[in-house]
């Protein structure tokens, strides 16, 4: 049995020599004469999976070790009678602690004490979208979070209008990208909505590039009263816009989902639904494969003062400032070297682990900085 896995996909090895012989190959240059002879296809979101692709071969199987499956033709491939299975959920806490950085510095340049003070308006509370919310309600920060399809679904009124959560501090998005529907993504944040955002706003886009209007943004950027802009995802990847790249505050390369845990926790879940599908044993899990993290403990002191202590603990673990670095200056590449420059950033991702691998010491620590850190998610040792 031949399995063609995108060369990114971490473990592919280890959880797949013993189901068949894995070729890796890159998923962004993946052909159909590279699948022609595949019994299991396995990529991320960079392949686009669809008659083009796999008319011919005789793939049975395909899975994407992501969360998000627009890259993916969904109807063509049931219509072949090709099992699909995606990764659910498999990097939303990754996100959701990229998220937690880019507050905790926003905070700083704000000059605010306590970054729980900022309200957080949420766009699209599915898996990413609803873990934030979790987490921020956890440690005290007002939410608000709009998805009509959850709202259509749920009897709930903790829903709020797109133009309630536009309203917030920082807004978020975590939609898919969807082009038809009763609720189409594409654009939603557009030159209207964009016009209604200040400079006292922070806007943070981890889901897909298309959301936003990158045009409209670029125009709204260079108005008055321009809202602070993080991007990590963007329109016509790997070929991004290097104007808006110059206008943004915080600029990085897909990789909000890229901590280890998230990634692995992708192929794990890819891996349980292929055993399924050829009726094997699901043997292997990703704690076999975990190395130890190269930090492994903290230790902060009764004197500690809990925000400080939080964002020196958070930024240890992750700062997103080291990929803005890397991101701008390869961008600062030759036209045709950027394409794959973004590419190898993300192929070549430095290991970056999540706040549970951590363990924080706690000598004395008030009760208030006890809670706050298991709030966060990292390991307690009193």
């Amino acid at each position: 049995m031949l399995i063609v896995a995108d060369e990114n996909i971490p473990l592919v090895d280890s959880f797949f020599e013993d189901t068949g012989t894995v070729r890796r190959l890159p998923g962004r240059r993946l052909t159909a004469a590279d699948v022609k002879d595949a019994d299991i296809l396995l990529v991320r979101s960079v392949t686009r999976v669809d008659e083009a692709l796999l008319s011919g071969s005789r793939v049975k199987f395909v899975g994407t070790a992501t969360i998000g499956t627009d890259h993916i033709d969904v109807d063509w491939l049931k219509e072949q009678g090709i099992t699909f299975a995606s990764a659910p959920g498999s990097n939303a806490n990754s996100v959701v602690e990229y998220l937690l950085s880019v507050l905790s510095l926003h905070a700083e340049r704000l000059d605010l004490q306590d970054w729980t003070n900022l309200s957080v308006g949420i766009v699209g509370a599915g898996n990413v979208g609803g873990a934030l919310w979790q987490k921020l309600d956890r440690l005290g920060i007002t939410v608000r979070a709009s998805d009509p399809l959850r709202e259509e679904n749920e009897a709930s009124e903790d829903f709020s209008s797109l133009e309630e959560v536009l309203s917030c501090d920082v807004i978020t998005l975590h939609t898919p990208l969807t082009h038809t529907g009763s609720h189409p993504t594409r654009h939603l944040i557009d030159g209207r909505r964009l016009a209604g955002l200040t400079s006292r706003q922070l806007l943070v886009n981890t889901s897909r590039g298309g959301v936003i209007d990158e045009s409209a943004l670029a125009d709204r950027l260079n108005a008055s009263d321009a809202p602070t802009v993080a991007l990590d995802v963007w329109e016509n990847e790997p070929e991004i816009n290097l104007d808006l790249l110059n206008q943004v505050w915080l600029a990085t390369p897909h990789i909000a989902g890229y901590s280890l845990e998230g990634k692995v926790q992708g192929t794990e879940m890819i891996y349980q639904a292929l055993s399924l599908f050829l009726g094997l044993p699901a043997r292997k899990q990703s704690g076999q494969f975990m190395p130890e993290p190269p930090l492994g403990k903290l230790a902060f002191t009764r004197s500690a003062h809990a925000r400080e202590a939080a964002d020196i603990a958070i930024r240890a673990c992750y700062d997103p400032r080291r990929d803005d670095a890397r991101l701008r200056r390869q961008m600062a590449l030759a036209p045709g070297e950027r394409g794959r420059a973004f590419d190898r950033l993300r192929r070549d991702y430095p290991v970056r682990r999540e706040f549970s691998s951590v363990k924080i010491q706690l000598k004395g620590a008030r009760r208030s900085l006890q809670d706050q850190f298991r709030a966060l998610g990292f390991k307690l040792k009193l």
